[in-house]
């Protein structure tokens, strides 16, 4: 299972093709996740609310689209709303329930994800729980009927008791609890899916996939990943990028063996001989992949945001897309917002 990578997931889930429907949904090997697959299938046929737990990270876009894609509403729309300033007309818009409301913005059925719903208002709360279907699974009148699944970083058990979240809007959307475990739980799944991300952006970038050696492998099944898999795809998209796998790693061996040299530069051997470098040449390629390093740290810092990478790199806009140019990455995964 992954991570939200691509701004096109939404698009993709709306294809009304269920074969390309979540191309992102890799399987894991894992006990925990074999448990968690099995219960994705049996739920997703039917339209019971899914309240989907687990940390930042672990994959919680990916399995409610994957709920979506093996529902029966897989050809109809998968709608994504970020709760964070979510408003009540908003929501009753999409629904289209009340006066006023556009037919051209509102749901005609398929599948509402609610993402991290502990960060809607308490005002907002009320609205929803009022739209949405209840425990028949009946719509609210002049709304259309709709799947719903959460969302969350948060205990909402433990928001309840300190008066954050409404008793009764946490039993509507709770048909069925799925709680994600974090990737450090889970290390059998990461070579699977370092390879697939491995692959995709070597694809992406045009460039060769990567082989990685054992000492790395290693390495990152001893990482702690507290970014979960999105930190493990960034990493991928990292070591693909840069071509150098001394370079890509040199971050998380600083962070896993305490006072880590910095790893020498990769020799070229021609003729079983490495060819005469002058020290400039030497201390020009050292300074290239330091600022590849620090560009790529800066992008995924800012969800590939060029222009704010321009900004908080202290360069000009023009010259952050030349740099990008030199690295193969001048337009696939880049966002030019604000």
């Amino acid at each position: 299972m992954v991570t939200r990578a691509d701004e096109n997931l939404l698009s993709t889930a709306t294809s009304g093709s269920r074969a390309g429907l979540n191309q992102f949904f890799v399987q894991g090997v894992s006990p925990a996740m074999r448990v968690l697959e099995r219960t994705i299938a049996d739920i997703a046929p039917t339209d019971i609310p899914v309240l989907i737990v687990g940390e930042s990270g672990t994959g919680k876009e990916i399995v409610a689209l994957e709920i979506h894609r093996l529902s029966r509403r897989w050809n109809e729309a998968f709608v994504k709303h970020s709760c964070t300033g979510l408003t009540a007309d908003s929501l009753a818009a999409r629904l289209q329930c009340g006066q006023g409301v556009k037919e051209e913005d509102a749901m005609s059925g398929g599948s509402l994800f609610l993402d991290e719903i502990n960060h809607l208002e308490s005002a907002s709360q009320g609205r929803l729980l009022s739209l949405l279907p209840d425990s028949t699974g009946m719509p609210s009148p002049g709304c259309h009927s709709v799947r719903v699944i959460s969302s969350t970083t948060r205990d909402l058990e433990d928001e309840m008791r300190n008066g954050r979240f409404r008793e009764e809007l946490y039993y509507r959307i709770n048909g069925v609890t799925l709680l994600l475990p974090p990737l450090r739980s889970r290390t059998e799944d990461i070579p699977g899916l370092l390879d697939f991300f491995l692959k995709k952006y070597a694809s992406l970038f045009g460039r060769p996939e990567p082989k990685l050696s054992a000492p790395t492998r290693d390495l990152l099944m001893r990482h702690p990943w507290p970014g979960n898999i999105r930190e493990l795809e960034n990493f991928a998209r990292k070591i693909v990028a840069l071509g150098n796998e001394e370079v890509a790693t040199f971050d998380l061996v600083s962070r896993n063996v305490p006072n880590a040299p910095v790893p020498a530069p990769v020799n070229v051997q021609v003729n079983g001989k490495a060819p005469a470098r002058s020290l400039k040449e030497a201390s020009r390629e050292a300074s290239r992949h330091a600022e590849y390093g620090m560009i790529l740290e800066q992008l995924e810092r800012t969800h590939w945001n060029r222009k704010r990478t321009a900004r908080e790199l202290q360069i000009s806009y023009k010259a952050l897309l030349y740099k990008l140019k030199q690295l193969g990455l001048d337009g696939s995964g880049s966002k030019d917002g604000q």
